[in-house]
Order: structure tokens, then C-alpha cells, then sequence
């Protein structure tokens, strides 16, 4: 148990360390190519801190536990959009663009709703039970091939095209593209390693506990896994770049369930056992619900309060969960 607490505790501090060098290394290398921080975020930092998702996901399918793999890329998606939304919105009101609002943000709404529709398969077409098929895998596959496809082509646009794509461009570092590739890599290595880590600690802490596959999946090992992308946004908000942090969640709830999910189901279908329309229709609340705050009351703006609020019900949801036990 006390090894288990040493991992969890080290884990945090590799993350934390991990995220500010993500996040100057990524400022750097995006000010240089003249991309914006939206698109940065969207690709090398969202794909970055997803890499424990896809990890854990994919050595759970390998392994036959599917329900694992499956409440990893579900809870830390909720986690994401409730969790750190909501505590980076707190730290500092978030302003999101309008292209933001009227394309990436749908395209999170979609990949909810995709999942939600495989979940609910015995009531949509009669099959004995839930499962992301090897077929769902693949056109899983497909829409993140055209997710990626799009964002390259806003790459290719500049950042002039993007309202909030550099607010403070004097607050980035400059560094030599040898370093700023050093620190993306060195970043990208703490934040896998110290999410396994984190995983590892609090997993045995649970599982000492007598937790379940899915309820460890879409709480503990979700939220080891989604603190990557918790301290990157609040990092890259404190460093006055919302474009990176809103581009953050953006492109690891995208990520976990077109790729993490696709792959993972290609290797092998993934049954969802005991993860149901409770987590689905949560994870899909979610996503409207950040959406509706985007556009009502305080104009494309995050208030603290809508945080408060996000966080709110985040903590409802797991004390269902707890209650539920």
C-alpha cells in the first residue's frame, strides 16, 4: 500500500513537471512554424497526454479486459470535459472562438453520440449484448482520418485564421527548434511515464479496495490518465494560450474514442460488461452541456461560475457511482 501511495505521489509530480514543458516547448515550436496554438493543441499536446488512454486501453483489450479499456476512454473523456474545463475555467475564465463553437466542439457532441449508439446496439438492432466491434473499430478509424484530415488543413491557414490563436505571443518563450523538440519530447516522456506511474498507484489502491474493472476504469485509472491533460490546460491557461488548453480536451476526447476505441476494438471487439447508459448518457450531458455554456450567458466565455458548475457534476457523478457500489 505504501509503494502504491509513493507511485500515485510521484506520478503527480512527473505530470506536473511534464505539462510546463509540454506546453513552453509546444508555444515555441508553434510561434516558430506559424501554426496556431489551437492547432498545436488539437495534434502534438492532445495526442501527447492521450498517450496513456491509448496505452492502458490497448495492454486491457491484449489482456481480455475489456471493460478496463472501455471505462479508461469513457471516464476520462467525462473527466476532461467536467473536471478540467471546469477547474481551468475557475483558474481562468476561458474564451473560446467561434469556430471552436460552430466545428471542433460538434465533432466531440458526434463522438459521444457514435459511442452512446454502439452501447445502446441490443435496443438499436437486437444484439445479445453491447460491444465496439472490429466493423466499429474500424469506421471508429475512419472518422478520426477525417478529424486529422481537417486539421491539417487549418494548419495550413495560419494562425490568422484562428481569433484567439495567440494572445500574448510575448509571453512565449523563443527557443532553438533543438530545444523546443527537446522539451515536447521531454515533456511527453514525464507525462506518460508519470501517468503510469499515477495508474500503477492508484490502481493497486483500488484494487486492494475489492473495486471493479469498470468502476476503476472510469474513475481512478480515467482520472490517472486525464491528469495529463488537466495540468497541460491549466498550464497552458496560466500561460494565457486558451486556444492550447480548450484544443487540449478537444483533441483527447476526439482521440480516446476515434483511436484509442478503434484501435483497441480492432485488436480485439470490447465487450461493455457493466458500463451503461448511466456513463453514456453522462459522457454525452457532458459534452452538450460545455457547448451550451460556450454560447449562452456570457458570450463564447467560460465563466468561473459555468467551471463551478461543470465541476459540480463531476463530483455528483461519482458519488452516484460510489453510492452505487
Amino acid at each position: 500500500m505504501w509503494l502504491d501511495i509513493f507511485f500515485l505521489l510521484f506520478g503527480l509530480v512527473l505530470i506536473l513537471v511534464g505539462a510546463n514543458a509540454l506546453t513552453d516547448g509546444a508555444s515555441a515550436m508553434a510561434k516558430r512554424w506559424g501554426v496556431s496554438d489551437l492547432v498545436i493543441g488539437l495534434t502534438v499536446v492532445a495526442f501527447g497526454t492521450s498517450a496513456p488512454e491509448l496505452v492502458i486501453s490497448v495492454i486491457s483489450a491484449l489482456s481480455g479486459s475489456s471493460e478496463l479499456a472501455i471505462g479508461n476512454v469513457v471516464g476520462s473523456n467525462i473527466f476532461n470535459v467536467l473536471v478540467i474545463i471546469g477547474i481551468t475555467a475557475m483558474v481562468m475564465p476561458m474564451k473560446i472562438e467561434r469556430s471552436i463553437m460552430i466545428n471542433e466542439i460538434p465533432l466531440v457532441i458526434l463522438s459521444a453520440v457514435a459511442l452512446l449508439a454502439i452501447g445502446n446496439s441490443p435496443l438499436l438492432d437486437g444484439a445479445a449484448y453491447p460491444v465496439v466491434s472490429r466493423v466499429d473499430g474500424i469506421l471508429l478509424l475512419l472518422f478520426f482520418a477525417i478529424f486529422m484530415r481537417y486539421t491539417f488543413a487549418q494548419a495550413t491557414k495560419g494562425p490568422e485564421h484562428h481569433e484567439a490563436a495567440d494572445q500574448n505571443p510575448e509571453s512565449i518563450k523563443t527557443m532553438p527548434m533543438w530545444k523546443s523538440l527537446l522539451w515536447v519530447v521531454g515533456g511527453l516522456a514525464g507525462l506518460v511515464y508519470g501517468g503510469d506511474r499515477f495508474v500503477d498507484g492508484a490502481s493497486g489502491i483500488a484494487s486492494a479496495l475489492g473495486v471493479s474493472d469498470a468502476v476503476i476504469g472510469l474513475t481512478i485509472v480515467a482520472a490517472g490518465t486525464s491528469f495529463p491533460e488537466l495540468a497541460t490546460s491549466i498550464a497552458a491557461a496560466l500561460k494565457g494560450k486558451p486556444g492550447m488548453a480548450i484544443g487540449n480536451v478537444i483533441g483527447s476526447n476526439i482521440f480516446n474514442i476515434f483511436m484509442v476505441l478503434g484501435v483497441s476494438s480492432v485488436i480485439s471487439p470490447l465487450s461493455f460488461g457493466n458500463i451503461g447508459n448511466i456513463d453514456l448518457l453522462t459522457l454525452t450531458g457532458a459534452c452538450l452541456l460545455f457547448w451550451f455554456f460556450g454560447w449562452f450567458f456570457k458570450e463564447r466565455t467560460i465563466t468561473r461560475a459555468e467551471g463551478a458548475v461543470l465541476t459540480s457534476c463531476y463530483i455528483a457523478y461519482v458519488g452516484y457511482m460510489v453510492a452505487s457500489l
